[in-house]
C-alpha cells in the first residue's frame, strides 16, 4: 500500500533509512542532510513530496536527502527524531541537519494548507542558507 510513496522519492534520488544504525550513519556524515519524514497522509501527498521533489530543481541543494516512514520503520524513526529535538514528531516533517546539526525544520502544521510550490520556496531558501 505504502510502496507507490516510497517510489516518489526514491526515484528521485532519496536514500530510505531502514534502521536506527542506517540514521545514525546518516547523520554522522559531514556537510547537509535533507530528513524527510515520509507520511500516508493528505498533506505528504499533496505538498511535501511535491515540493521536496521540486526543491531538487533549485541549483544549490543538500549533500545528501534521506528519509524514513513514520508508521513503517518504527525504529528508524524514532531514532531521525531524536536528532529533531527540541521539535515534536509530526509526520510529514523535514529537517535540514548540517554536521549534524539541526539548522532548519519544516512542521506537519507548516505544510498544512500550502500548495507544493510554497513548501519548495521554504526548502530552497534553506538550501541557499545552509548548503551554499
Amino acid at each position: 500500500m505504502v510502496q507507490p510513496f516510497r517510489d516518489e522519492l526514491t526515484s528521485i534520488g532519496v536514500q530510505e533509512l531502514l534502521t536506527p544504525d542506517a540514521v545514525d550513519s546518516a547523520m554522522k556524515e559531514a556537510g547537509t542532510t535533507l530528513v524527510f519524514v515520509n507520511s500516508v497522509c493528505g498533506c505528504a501527498a499533496g505538498s511535501a513530496r511535491p515540493g521536496l521533489r521540486m526543491s531538487m530543481m533549485n541549483d544549490v541543494k543538500p549533500d545528501r536527502v534521506v528519509t524514513v516512514f513514520a508508521g513503517m520503520e518504527h525504529d528508524a524513526t524514532a531514532r531521525a527524531r531524536e536528532y529533531f529535538k527540541p521539535y515534536q514528531p509530526s509526520s510529514p516533517q523535514i529537517a535540514l541537519m548540517k554536521d549534524g546539526q539541526l539548522v532548519h525544520m519544516i512542521q506537519r502544521h507548516d505544510i498544512e494548507g500550502q500548495q507544493a510550490d510554497a513548501v519548495a520556496r521554504n526548502l530552497s531558501d534553506a538550501y541557499t542558507k545552509h548548503c551554499g
